[in-house]
């Protein structure tokens, strides 16, 4: 049986309690026997792995591939995974590089099949294919009590990694947008409805940038790298999610409209 995360309040109140709590119960999830035999199989048979085939094949080893990048949800997508790690990222035309939702990309990037050749013999790869997969399955646990939580969870390591990243600022909201999780913590945060999504993609950047600087002070994604201005950043998402307002003012329709007649002017 797999050790279930205690959050005993929602919202940021129950953020406070889960960030004093969480190297211990992190600790206790990771050894708990159904996640030790999942990554002891990985650590043991991962190296012989060679072709996205043997990968699908095998699929405990494919669970915890999937669950180290949040994409459990394809397990049975055995046809669209393939074509994911066998075109790699390299290519322009791969389908990964095409997809709005980077976690393909970085999933055929980390095995390397369909670029440079496979990865999985490397010194240190199974290790951090686990150490990922342990982050996301706790990420997980928790969001199947509080989904707000696991979002919130799941803020540091993606806003890290991409505000390091070089490139232009614009490139980075691009990212956060196609990025699920943290889209959907900047789009609450931030006072958007759903429907924002279905206006055109560069008028929702601009969106973003321009209430980003008046929320924070800041439209560079950089500046979300500070642990201070993440706190501020999940403390303002769980309170509108946790208040159930999606949005600071008006129905989703109006805002979309309002953008859409702004970006018009």
């Amino acid at each position: 049986m797999t050790f279930q995360p205690v959050i005993p309040l929602s919202g940021y109140t129950g953020w406070r309690f889960l960030q004093r709590t969480l190297d211990a119960q992190t600790a206790a999830f990771v050894d708990s026997p159904v996640i030790e035999r999942a990554t002891a199989a990985f650590r043991d048979r991962i190296a012989a792995v060679r072709t996205a085939d043997d990968l699908i094949a095998d699929r405990p080893l494919l669970t915890v591939a999937l669950g180290a990048f949040g994409l459990d949800d394809d397990i049975g997508n055995t046809a669209f995974l393939r074509r994911i790690l066998n075109d790699g990222t390299t290519a322009d035309g791969a389908l990964a590089n095409r997809l709005s939702d980077k976690r393909y990309a970085q999933f055929s990037a980390a095995f390397g099949f369909g670029d440079a050749g496979a990865r999985t013999a490397l010194g240190g790869f199974a290790d951090g294919i686990v150490e990922r997969f342990e982050r996301r399955q706790f990420q997980r646990a928790v969001g199947a009590q509080d989904d707000s939580m696991r979002l919130a969870l799941n803020v540091a390591e993606e806003l890290g990694a991409l505000a390091d990243r070089p490139g232009r600022d614009d490139s980075k909201w691009f990212a956060i947008m196609g990025s699920p999780p943290l889209r959907s913590v900047f789009e609450t945060a931030l006072g958007f409805p759903p429907s924002f999504g279905r206006i055109d993609i560069d008028q929702q950047r601009d969106a973003f940038r321009d209430r980003a600087r008046t929320t924070f002070g800041t439209e560079k994604v950089s500046d979300f790298a500070d642990p201070d201005m993440q706190e501020r950043l999940i403390r303002l998402f769980l309170i509108r999610s946790d208040a159930g307002a999606a949005a600071t003012g008006g129905s989703g329709a109006s805002i979309a409209l309002s953008l859409l007649r702004g970006s018009a002017a």
